[in-house]
């Protein structure tokens, strides 16, 4: 029908907010084979059909960095129109073990960076404001999460 708009794809994904002893943040960069090839994100990914939004978020940080995270509070959800289809962002304030240490296994690079010194990344349209309220307030205080949206 001439007029109605015809809807996009919907994606609900998971992001963490890793954060170091001296206060910096992990970011990680895309793969060159990926949709928006090299540009910075958070790490996180897909929720699998079935999966909660806490365990998809342990599973992606295994999967891309090689880690074992604790997932914490809600620290930021988002919504982004992209061309194809539109995003949903539930962000995570995670913290990792004493003896886990990131390496990029399924990303092309990794950085720890201060939360005021990300402007200078090329960083996904999604998480740009991420990187706004970061620069502003700072990185947040671990705390645990309170429930798992989706969860029995």
């Amino acid at each position: 029908m001439p007029g109605v708009p015809v809807p996009r794809a919907r994606k609900l994904v998971v992001a963490g907010l890793l954060v170091d002893d001296v206060g910096r943040v992990l970011v990680t960069q895309r793969r060159a084979d990926q949709p928006l090839p090299l540009q910075w994100e958070f790490p996180g990914g897909k929720i699998e059909p079935g999966e909660s939004p806490t365990a998809a978020l342990v599973r992606e940080l295994r999967e891309e960095l090689g880690v074992e995270a604790e997932v914490g509070g809600i620290w930021e959800a988002l919504f982004h129109a992209y061309p194809e289809f539109e995003l949903i962002m539930l962000v995570y304030r995670c913290r990792l073990g004493p003896d886990q240490v990131p390496r990029p296994v399924e990303v092309a690079d990794l950085r720890w960076r201060p939360p005021d010194d990300l402007g200078d990344l090329d960083i996904l349209p999604a998480d740009a404001p991420l990187v706004r309220r970061l620069a502003a307030e700072g990185a947040p205080p671990w705390r645990p999460g309170l429930f798992d949206p989706g969860s029995p």
